[in-house]
């Protein structure tokens, strides 16, 4: 009888020990994440499997620290001279291919890398569309690489948006020349209320946008700013706005006044290649701005006006800050932020439904710069 219990035990033990030894290996195929030196902001669209990454440097070598599943591997498809993995060779050209193969050896997957060296235009006329649904995503100039980000992507999560009409950022057929851009501020529905999310901001900037942070840590989702190598002295442009009326807190109780939008420009110190201003940059809470801004060109009141109304913002040395050198710019020092919000603390869920920003023809004027 003991013999017997003995027996089955053992068996029982090979068997267990044969399953966790047999257990079939993973068959992900794909970049999950990338990271490197040097890198300004990337993007990964997985549905295109297309990865872009922006930099500032002209750097024959690129430093690409891929994130992959558990036992996959990622080999470039046509190695160049200069490769020395993880640093690769894009002196030949911008566009690599690159493979992933799962640790079963057989599920692989092909990303197009492109390196994009930023060079951030001073004129923004919003004409062109990366993206038309389901919402718009709209180019920064006529290069057709770099583009502005929004919140879009975390309104998306609503299940609020039928239509990019729905979405808060929309490029318009009639702006003040051409096309140009709506913000408005919008309904989140249930998913918002539970969320303590009730409203979501119309807001188009310069930077990224980190949807996987849009619910555990809304402000750290947006990532303001890309490397500026001028010194700016005013922005200029048109706009158009109607507040929402009275707004509201983050769980919906009236705040007893108007809402109103917001639209500024900074300049910042950027301590590291991939330090980015958060939006938590202009505390509502009593706290200074961010410490990190030298200049500042922020519109004071945004009247309502159904005219389109031209703006002209100096930009202003923040107190304290060291005088920006033309020397400090080239090193690559700084970086500038463009921003515009249908509700001013919209960032905080604080703002009115319906609170709608127009703008268009937007120029960053700078120091001995043709801006034309």
């Amino acid at each position: 009888m003991k013999l017997k219990t003995i027996a089955s035990g053992l068996c029982l033990s090979l068997a267990l020990g044969g399953c966790i030894q047999d257990e079939a290996p993973n068959v992900e195929a794909a970049v999950d994440g990338c990271t490197g030196k040097g890198i300004q902001s990337l993007t990964i669209d997985y549905l295109t499997k297309t990865i872009e990454v922006y930099v500032m440097n002209d750097d024959t070598q690129q430093e690409l620290l891929f994130q992959l599943p558990e036992g996959a591997t990622i080999k470039a498809d046509n190695p160049m001279p200069g490769d020395n993995p993880p640093l690769y060779d894009f002196s030949k050209e911008d566009i690599r291919l690159f493979t992933v193969t799962a640790e079963d050896g057989l599920t692989k997957a092909t990303y197009r890398v492109r390196l994009n060296r930023l060079l951030l235009p001073t004129f923004f006329a919003f004409e062109e569309l990366k993206q038309q649904t389901p919402y718009n995503i709209i180019y920064l100039g006529g290069d057709r690489i770099m583009e502005w980000s929004s919140g879009n992507p975390g309104f998306q999560l609503t299940g609020m948006g039928f239509s990019p009409d729905d979405y808060p950022t929309l490029q318009i057929m009639e702006g003040y020349r051409g096309k140009g851009v709506r913000l408005r501020t919008s309904d989140t529905g249930s998913f918002g209320t539970m969320a303590g999310m009730r409203i979501a901001a119309g807001n188009l900037f310069i930077g990224s946008f980190n949807v996987s942070n849009a619910l555990q840590a809304p402000l750290e989702a947006t990532r303001f700013g890309y490397p500026f190598t001028k010194k700016p002295t005013r922005m200029t442009g048109w706009y158009k706005y109607q507040s929402g009326g009275e707004m509201q807190d983050e769980d919906g109780n009236p705040l007893g006044r108007q809402d109103t939008g917001d639209f500024y420009a900074v300049l910042y110190e950027a301590p590291t290649a991939d330090y980015s201003l958060d939006g938590d940059l202009f505390p509502i809470d009593g706290r200074p701005m961010d410490s990190h801004i030298v200049l500042i060109a922020r519109i004071p009141k945004t009247e309502e006006t159904d005219q389109w109304t031209y703006f002209d913002l100096p930009f202003e040395q923040v107190e304290g800050k060291t005088p920006v050198t033309q020397e400090a710019l080239d090193e690559g020092r700084y970086k500038l932020a463009v921003v515009f919000s249908s509700s001013k603390e919209g960032a905080y869920f604080r703002g009115a439904v319906g609170s709608t920003l127009w703008i268009d023809e937007v120029t960053i004027e700078c120091e001995d710069q043709d801006n034309q």
